[in-house]
């Protein structure tokens, strides 16, 4: 049994449904930390041992993003629905609609910590602290290291990577064993992987739309509408306190999150020794800490 009160619903965005979970009171006195989960087109289910910070009284909003899991999803949607503006004004009436936009601290994954930055960059006045955590600052510097862990792959693999790509055979089974490997090393090292990971590769393989279109068909072939998307010139402006998390073996490798530390003027940065792209389910007791830490700070 949890320790901390539990409520979900939907809010209305737009035509359609944003699901969100509150574990905690929103009531309470310490600032709300708003979670943001990857992919894009990811679910929330994957970073819900966050919501156990809400043992130390402070409410943690967890949320689908619309396109996927128990949000309206919009399989029939192009490229042009899909944009960052999208996610956006989505995270900006989720704040609204629970009452948080004066207060909250924000947490982002993966492409959730690309949103949050883009959230920061606009300087709303409610966020009080921001996590970017296992993020780059840019599309194309995610794509170069790519390249290169994949050259750190036994020689087998990373041809068979080459030559169905190539082929444009991404769905073969060799090609997907292949991946596997990849995402082993750099994406999750707790094996089997996670509950909460399983659940929200089910949601995706029951609609993957906003992930194709916007990524591409896996974590380091990024052949979507993000793959140009970049804030390192605009992370200067970003003023909230932030912290940088990432894994020593993370695909999101430490060149990929440079331009964070260096061009953020109040900024932190962790690296996990035994972590890959998931430190919260690698290395979990020293990830809640690093976190509460840092929101105790700038409550």
């Amino acid at each position: 049994m949890n320790s901390y009160p539990v409520s979900e619903g939907l809010i209305p965005f737009g035509e359609w449904q944003t699901w969100y979970r509150v574990s905690g009171d929103l009531t309470s006195s310490l600032t709300p930390l708003v979670v943001v989960h990857g992919g894009p087109g990811c679910t929330h289910d994957y970073l819900l041992r966050l919501a156990d910070i809400a043992e130390t009284g402070r409410p943690v909003i967890h949320y689908d993003q619309v396109g996927a899991g128990r949000s309206t999803r919009l399989p029939d949607k192009g490229e042009d629905f899909w944009t960052v503006d999208l996610f956006l004004d989505e995270l900006d009436n989720l704040l609204r609609t629970l009452g948080v936009a004066g207060g909250y601290h924000l947490l982002g994954q993966s492409w959730g910590g690309m949103l949050g930055a883009e959230h920061a960059i606009r300087r709303p006045q409610g966020l009080k602290g921001l996590i970017v955590s296992n993020s780059p600052a840019s599309m194309e510097l995610w794509a170069s290291e790519a390249k290169v862990l994949r050259a750190q792959l036994a020689v087998a693999t990373e041809e068979a990577l080459d030559r169905h790509e190539a082929a444009g055979t991404t769905s073969d089974p060799e090609y997907l064993a292949a991946t596997q490997v990849y995402y082993d090393e750099h994406v999750c090292r707790v094996l089997p992987n996670p509950p909460g990971l399983l659940a929200t590769m089910a949601y995706m393989e029951e609609d993957s739309t906003v992930y194709n279109t916007m990524n591409g068909p896996n974590e380091f072939f990024c052949i979507g509408t993000l793959r140009e998307w970049s804030v390192v010139d605009e992370v200067a402006t970003i003023t909230a306190p932030t912290l940088l998390l990432s894994g020593r073996y993370d695909e999101a490798t430490p060149a990929t999150v440079q331009p964070f530390f260096d061009n953020i003027a109040n900024v932190q940065w962790q690296i996990f020794e035994d972590s890959s792209h998931m430190p919260f389910e690698e290395e979990p007791e020293l990830y809640r800490s690093v976190v509460e830490q840092f929101l105790a700070q700038h409550d």
